[in-house]
């Protein structure tokens, strides 16, 4: 019995190690699941591409009945359903005036004409720059003034058509095209944007301009508060192949009859919403209800991490964009939230 004894109160020993060792190898492996548990909350907390922020309908400048904000049902571009921000506007800047564009003689100063947009920088069309275009573009035929030095620019509406046309004929060769708000006095234009704006894995391009294949969005940029649009690039190239000028205005916008007023360049003229940590200012919302802000933050520094559509995140703001600058005949890239349809 003894021998018994002894056999028994070894294998209880051995039971009992072997609870131990697997007690304190479990308490081993559940302390690691918590540390990386713990860890991955963390990063994801502190990811600021997840903090949105809505559209603050308060901002734009509806005042002089020139623009109208209404909460409608929406669709994005998604498919996801919910609440957009109907904004109708006369496309008419109720902060700033509109204008001047061509200079009326080569003696003129800068006051008198608007800004031209040129491989990144932005050039005053006064008198000298008209005179001196032969110069500039390295090529003879621009000769944009008689004998004494007035300078040929469009009078009439129509003369605003025919030379804004595609296909602008002959005579309007060595014009300063300038089509004046007179001609767009009746225009209202609707844009939709979604209150609260819901960020994609992949951006989308801009009316179409993307790889074949990709989703794209319309080709407007987005609006200011002033219920003027940002539009896509000024087609600058067409423009100069037919010997013509169409300036902007030291705004940065110019009037097209079928679109009315529209800015290519954010210039620093049009309403600004100034940050109290010396971020750049807001200067409006893009299409996708994410939150313009202009180049520059109060000390003259552009973001250095700004992603393909020039955006990137903040603890203050969430994801939000940055425009380039005016020179580049551009605001930003693509779309990184969704569109409302």
């Amino acid at each position: 019995m003894k021998v018994f004894e002894k056999l028994n109160i070894f294998y209880a020993a051995l039971i009992i190690m072997a609870l131990a060792f697997f007690m304190v190898c479990t308490s081993c492996s559940d302390s690691s699941s918590d540390s990386d548990t713990e860890e991955t909350e963390e990063t994801t907390d502190t990811s600021s591409d997840d903090y949105i922020v809505a559209v603050d309908p308060e901002l734009f400048l509806t005042d002089s009945g020139a623009v109208t904000v209404t909460l409608v049902p929406c669709t994005l571009s998604d498919g996801s359903e919910g609440d957009c921000y109907q904004i109708v506007t006369s496309s008419t800047p109720s902060d700033h005036t509109m204008g001047p564009w061509c200079p009326d003689n080569i003696a003129d100063g800068a006051d008198a004409g608007g800004i031209w947009l040129e491989g990144g920088e932005v050039y005053d069309v006064d008198g000298a720059f008209i005179e001196n275009m032969a110069t500039f573009y390295g090529d003879d035929n621009w000769m944009m003034y008689d004998e004494n030095g007035d300078i040929y620019t469009t009078e009439t509406e129509d003369d605003c058509a025919n030379a804004a046309n595609p296909d602008v004929g002959e005579e309007y060769e060595n014009f300063c095209v300038e089509c004046l708000p007179s001609y767009v006095t009746d225009m209202s234009t609707t844009y939709v944007i979604p209150v609260t704006p819901v960020k994609l894995a992949t951006p989308l391009s801009f009316g179409g301009f993307g790889p074949p294949g990709a989703a794209s969005a319309p080709s407007n940029r987005g609006v200011a508060f002033n219920g003027v649009v940002f539009d896509a690039p000024a087609p600058t190239d067409a423009i100069l192949g037919a010997y013509t000028l169409a300036p902007f205005d030291d705004a940065g916008g110019h009037i097209n009859l079928n679109a009315g007023y529209h800015y290519h360049a954010a210039t620093g003229v049009s309403t600004q919403v100034a940050q109290t940590d010396d971020h750049a200012a807001q200067i409006g919302y893009a299409m996708d209800g994410f939150a313009m802000y202009a180049q520059l933050d109060a000390d003259g520094n552009e973001p250095t991490d700004l992603d393909d559509c020039r955006g990137h995140s903040d603890d203050t703001r969430g994801y939000h964009y940055h425009v380039a600058a005016p020179g580049t005949n551009s605001f930003i890239n693509c779309l990184s939230g969704a569109y409302a349809e």
